[in-house]
Order: structure tokens, then C-alpha cells, then sequence
């Protein structure tokens, strides 16, 4: 514009001028952001001078013509193509630009390749991070890591500024970015290279000479004639494998058979034990449940052993079927790798391939020869003390049951768990085994304090004298004998006939209480007494002594007590 105004105040010719040229630029319709052709007029060391038939000659900087050598063939009166930015800057001058006019042909034929997945040439650059720079024809594309081969590559220096084969993978036209990927051209080129191997491979088909390439946890990865083949771990052998390493090496060759070809994705499957006939197809020939044998242990886990019957053929020993007297014990502390045992077969289940084993069962049960102890005392040492409970362990078998606090005493307390300590040895007796569980008492060690009754002929409704051993808000403890091993509890409702002589503290340790049997069941250790019901006995039986008219005579019913109880104690006396 600063052109126009110039020429707005120079002469008229100018002006004549300037109309001519203004209608010269309208005839040739060009615009800006769009590519023109121009003819090269000089080369100077710094620019390139070029007319594209504007107002004036423009200068293109020579480094935009240092890419794919196109200043060496570069030379006066060539045409080449040019982006043209401004047709007049603020100086008035033509603005344009050769790598712009580049990057924008290489930009409309990147959208056309991408549709069409046409393979373009590319040149690595450089490296960026999580990738590297390709000069895709003239225009700059990012190249993931992931897709510069079909393997990780440590050194990428060999494909440097060469020439490589690309395919653009994704297009941002907002952002004008390009990603392109070398590895998806190898790919393709690899899958021709594999669908022309294929044909030559059937399934059912036995190779001789699969070469081993790699090895993995999960499998092998084996070379057929060009063609990538996996052999499963699951198809190296009928039995067990632990690592496919520790059968096949690297360069090794094997004799497979191809069990599958998948057409859409050309991958092939092969298998060794296919060569050889299914162990498990007559396996019900060869073993029987319940019979004993002999194999080699293989492996230790943490919920059992595996043990190999036979080549190919394997059964676990689960850690209940280890040891008697542990069920949850490690396979470990009983078994050991390559180790020969014997072993009874449990079940076997043909369909899955599951055999189940036992290795308690070959050795002696000593929970048959414990059955024959029930009753009987035996010492046994403290393995554990719980809030509730002793677990001790029989010396002779090694076998645990438990003692249950109620069990340590007649007492039932269990504050006499403390009374005991771990590794402690102590005598008791084995009142039951069921389900394989034992059950120890230590009370029944001793004489039952409850024998005294029948030692004493007493029997529910007799009466019997107690000695208060303590006193409670709720009643009295009284001791029956004088070892004081029998205490019973009388509630305060049954220590008198009346209420204003049933009250606790009336009462006082060591003092002499006669109480009557209302309640007696030794089988489940309940035993009542009432002191209100011996009174009320007492008082029938004085009542049938004296007669009903002796109230109305003039006694009274506690005056006969009294007279009764004096002459009772007088008896005493003078014996």
C-alpha cells in the first residue's frame, strides 16, 4: 500500500503506470495462500531471485532449497513452484516461499496417500521424545518409537538420513500434524512374505526341522520355512512342564505337528504332544482308586505336591492328604523335590486330567489307635493357650485336641486358664474323638465332687447342712462337703420363708445352713438347694407332731419352733 501511495503523488505517467500494471495483476487472477509457478533469475550465495510475474522479482533464502538436493540441479531460467504469503508487505514487496510451497504439496498428497494407504519415502532426521522426525516429502512427521520396526531396535543410526519406506498412520489437520510408522510397511511386506509361506503349511501337517527362535514363561516361538509358529507351553508334553527353557534351547530343532492356522491373522500353532498318544486315554487300565504306588515328587506348592506317576501323567497330593496330625501343614516340611514315595490314587477324573493323591494313607493312622485311649489319661504338652480353651499335643502321636476351660476344674472358672503355661506337660483324660478332634478333660483326672451324694445316700428332698462360704447381694454360696469343692449358689428368694429373714446379710462365712435338695442332675452338673423349703418341712412335720389345735391352745407357731429346736439341741449336747 505504501507503493500505491507513492505513486499517488508522483507524476502522471506514473500513474499511467500504475493503472497498466494494476490491470495486468487483475488478468492473471493470482491469490494469496496459494501455489504459483516462477522462473529462477539469479543465484546469488545467499538468496534465490525468482519472477513469478508480479509486480517485482522476489528473493527466496538458498537454505529452503537445501532439501533433497534441489540446488544442485537448481539453475537461471528453471521453474519451480512457490507459496505465495503476500502479494505486498508493508514494504512492498512479494512475499514467497518455496518450503512453505513444499509443505503444502507434501500436505495435499499426504491426505491422498492416507485414504489410499499408499507407501511414501521418508527420511529420519532426527529423534524427539517418545519418537523420531521423518522428512516425509518435505514435510516434517512424527515416527513413534513403537513403530520404527517390527522388533525394538538399540540403534537406529543405520536408518539415519536414508531413505525408508513409510505409511502415514494418523492425520491432525488443526494441528497439521502427521504421524507415519516404517514397522506397519515391514509388516505388510512380512505378511505377503507369510500368506506365500502358508500355502506350503496345512493343518495336521508334521515338521521335522521347527527351529527354536525364543523362549517365554507361557511357551516357544518356533521357525517353519520362514514362518513365526507358537508352540504353547501346555502342548510341550502331556505332563507338567515348569519352564519350556529347561527342555529346548535357542537354535534347537524340534519335530512338531501343526495343530491350527488362523487365515485371518496368519498365525500358526503347532504342538509336540500331539506326536504321541493322550497318557490319560486308558488311564483308568493302568490305575485304580484305592491302590497304593510309587512316583517321583516334582514340584512344591504352597496347597500341596505334585507327583509324577508317569511320564506325562501327574497327581496332587493336597496338604490335607499329607500328614495325620496336621491338616493345613506345608508340603515342605514332609516332601522334597525328585523325592520317590508311595501314594494311595483318591479319584481320578479323566475329562479334566485331574488325579487326586494321598500320602497320609500309605502310613499308619494313629487316630485308630488312639480310639482305643478314650477314657483313658494320658500326658499331653501345651501347644497354645486361647481366651477359651488349652491345645495340647498327645506325646506318643503328635496328634492335637482341646481342653476347654470349664474341663480344667469342677469350678468351671475360667480364670484357671492362667494357672497354666506353653510347653507345660500335664495330665488328662481323652473324653471323645469325633471327626478327627479330640477333646481332653483334666477335672475328670480326679474324683468327682459330685460322687458325695451318692456316697452319702442324698438324694432330691432330703435336707442337708451347708456351711456359708460367701455372701452375695443376690444370696449365698454355700459349701456342701468339707473339701469345699461342692459351692452352690442359694438365690435370695429361697434363703427363707419369710421375706424379712431372706436377706443376704443376715448371713455370715462359716456360719451352719440347713437347705433342702429340690434339684439334683449329675449328668448335667445341676445341683438346687432351698432353705425356705426345708423350713417349710420342718414346720409341717411339727404341725403333724403337735396337732393343728396346739395354736389355738395358746402357743404360738414360734414358741413350738423354739420348744422344738431346744429339745432337738439338748439331744445334741448329751450325746
Amino acid at each position: 500500500m505504501a507503493i500505491e501511495q507513492e505513486l499517488k503523488k508522483q507524476s502522471p505517467l506514473h500513474k499511467e503506470f500504475q493503472s497498466l500494471l494494476d490491470a495486468d495483476l487483475k488478468d492473471r487472477k493470482v491469490k494469496e495462500g496459494e501455489i504459483i509457478k516462477a522462473t529462477v533469475t539469479e543465484i546469488t550465495p545467499k538468496f534465490i531471485v525468482v519472477d513469478a510475474k508480479l509486480k517485482m522479482e522476489s528473493m527466496i533464502p538458498i537454505e529452503e532449497f537445501k532439501n533433497d538436493n534441489e540446488l544442485s540441479k537448481l539453475k537461471i531460467g528453471s521453474t519451480i513452484e512457490v507459496f505465495l504469503e503476500r502479494v505486498e508487505n508493508f514494504k512492498g514487496e512479494v512475499v514467497i516461499s518455496r518450503d512453505k510451497a513444499r509443505k503444502m504439496k507434501a500436505w495435499r498428497k499426504m491426505e491422498k496417500v492416507f485414504e489410499s494407504q499408499e507407501e511414501l519415502t521418508g527420511y529420519i532426521t532426527g529423534k524427539v521424545k517418545g519418537g523420531f522426525i521423518a522428512n516425509v516429502e518435505g514435510l516434517p512427521c512424527f515416527m513413534p518409537s513403537s513403530q520404527i520396526d517390527i522388533r525394538p531396535l538399540k540403534k537406529i543410526d543405520h536408518l539415519l538420513n536414508t531413505p525408508v519406506k513409510v505409511i502415514a498412520t494418523r492425520i491432525d489437520k488443526n494441528r497439521g500434524n502427521v504421524c507415519v510408522s516404517r514397522r506397519a510397511v515391514l509388516e505388510k511386506s512380512k505378511k505377503a512374505e507369510v500368506t506365500e509361506a502358508l500355502k506350503n503349511i496345512k493343518e495336521g501337517m508334521i515338521v521335522e526341522d521347527a527351529l527354536v527362535k525364543a523362549t517365554t514363561d507361557w511357551g516357544i516361538f518356533l521357525d517353519i520355512n520362514g514362518v513365526d509358529c507358537l508352540l504353547h507351553v501346555s502342548d510341550l508334553s502331556h505332563g507338567r512342564v515348569k519352564k519350556p527353557s529347561d527342555l529346548v534351547t535357542i537354535g534347537q530343532k524340534l519335530k512338531v505337528k501343526i495343530t491350527k492356522i488362523d487365515p485371518k491373522t496368519n498365525r500358526v500353532s503347532a504342538s509336540v504332544k500331539a506326536l504321541t498318544e493322550d497318557p490319560y486315554s486308558n488311564i483308568e487300565k493302568k490305575y485304580k482308586v484305592g491302590e497304593i504306588y510309587e512316583g517321583t515328587v516334582t514340584k512344591l506348592m504352597e496347597y500341596g505336591a505334585f507327583v509324577r506317576i508317569q511320564e506325562g501323567i501327574e497327581g496332587l497330593i493336597h496338604n490335607s492328604e499329607l500328614d495325620w496330625s496336621n491338616r493345613n501343614v506345608k508340603p515342605s516340611k514332609i516332601l522334597s523335590v525328585s523325592q520317590n514315595i508311595k501314594f494311595k490314587i483318591v479319584s481320578i477324573e479323566k475329562d479334566t486330567k485331574r488325579i487326586s493323591l494321598s500320602y497320609k494313607a500309605t502310613l499308619d493312622n494313629p487316630w485308630s489307635k488312639l480310639k482305643e485311649s478314650v477314657g483313658k489319661v494320658v500326658k499331653v504338652k501345651i501347644n497354645n493357650i486361647t481366651d477359651k480353651a488349652i491345645f495340647a499335643e498327645l506325646s506318643d502321636s503328635g496328634l492335637t485336641g482341646m481342653l476347654h476351660y470349664k474341663e480344667l476344674s469342677y469350678q468351671e472358672n475360667i480364670e484357671d486358664l492362667k494357672k497354666f503355661k506353653k510347653n507345660e506337660v500335664i495330665e488328662v483324660k481323652i473324653m471323645e474323638i469325633k471327626d478327627d478332634k479330640i477333646r481332653f478333660s483334666k477335672r475328670a483326672t480326679g474324683k468327682d465332687p459330685l460322687e458325695w451324694f451318692a456316697d452319702n445316700k442324698k438324694k432330691v428332698g432330703d435336707i442337708i447342712t451347708t456351711r456359708i462360704h460367701e455372701v452375695l447381694k443376690t444370696g449365698v454360696k454355700v459349701a456342701i462337703d468339707k473339701e469345699k469343692k461342692l459351692i452352690v449358689t442359694i438365690k435370695k428368694i429361697d434363703l427363707a420363708k419369710e421375706s424379712v429373714d431372706a436377706r443376704p446379710e443376715v448371713f455370715s462365712p462359716g456360719n451352719a445352713l440347713d437347705a433342702k435338695i429340690t434339684e439334683l442332675d449329675t449328668t448335667t452338673r445341676k445341683i438346687k438347694l432351698s432353705v425356705k423349703a426345708a423350713q417349710i418341712d420342718e414346720e409341717k412335720s411339727l404341725i403333724a407332731k403337735f396337732g393343728e389345735g396346739a395354736t389355738k391352745s395358746g402357743a404360738t407357731l414360734k414358741g413350738i419352733f423354739e420348744k422344738a429346736m431346744g429339745s432337738k439341741k439338748k439331744k445334741e449336747e448329751k450325746k
